[in-house]
């Protein structure tokens, strides 16, 4: 099939400047500079703090572009309270974001606080879809077994399949990896295509996004045809251009 990698690319920068060792009018303009990167490469998406979201936002309208403006949630542990992600989601969505990308709550779910995560994947979804908003849920596959990363992806699908529409499933992703987990011996923290496919399994119809680990076009591309569509990189143009990246997300 034909692919126009740039429609999938989500073009990430999330360091703070305690992370980069950057200042913060530094951080600024590196977040300014992925922004206008994205314009001027037709990337679809970037992704971005929630802080930066209404600059973002700014830039892209004055310019008329088309480049949607993602952000995350309760980044990068997840442990952060409903209500608390609720707020920060608002906070985007008044701010002008297109999309969101909520940390789900990972350890709760392996303390087996099911309910907990049926509650927030309802409402964190429910508030995105009513503003007309895409919904992504983070679930850091490095932090889990093979056997939970389906668990979890199965009951984010049954939650969305249960209260929404059809229409709306689409509209709804699971997503591998926040790019910020510490794994042990050298483990891969992003996306992997193992990982990828228990995703796919389990979550269809609703939508899945790898992140992070993508280092080269051909990766990409091995994703996309696996049915991701969307990958979270920090590395968007190399990818684009067919290099291969040696670090970052």
């Amino acid at each position: 099939m034909s692919i126009h990698i740039q429609n999938h690319l989500d073009s990430t920068y999330l360091k703070t400047p305690e992370q980069s060792g950057l200042t913060k009018e530094e951080t600024d303009k590196k977040v300014r500079e992925l922004v206008q990167e994205c314009i001027n490469e037709g990337f679809i998406l970037a992704m971005i703090r929630p802080e930066y979201v209404s600059m973002a936002r700014e830039m892209i309208d004055i310019l008329q572009e088309k480049v949607l403006v993602g952000t995350v949630i309760g980044f990068p542990e997840g442990t952060y309270s409903i209500e608390s992600k609720l707020e920060e989601a608002q906070k985007a969505i008044d701010d002008g974001v297109d999309e969101l990308d909520y940390v789900i709550n990972y350890t709760a779910y392996k303390e087996g606080k099911l309910d907990l995560i049926k509650d927030e994947v309802l409402k964190g979804t429910r508030l995105g879809l009513d503003n007309h908003k895409v919904v992504k849920w983070i679930i850091e596959i490095a932090a889990l077994t093979d056997e939970q990363i389906a668990g979890i992806t199965a009951l984010i699908k049954e939650v969305v399949i249960t209260h929404f529409q059809p229409e709306q499933f689409e509209k709804v992703f699971v997503k591998s990896s926040t790019g910020f987990y510490v794994t042990e011996n050298g483990k891969p923290n992003g996306a992997t295509f193992e990982g990828m496919k228990i995703i796919k399994d389990n979550a269809r119809p609703l939508s899945i996004k790898a992140a992070g680990g993508v280092r080269n076009y051909e990766e990409a591309v091995k994703m996309i045809e696996m049915g991701v569509r969307r990958i979270g990189t920090s590395s968007a143009k190399v990818i684009a251009d067919g290099a291969t990246t040696v670090g970052g997300y």
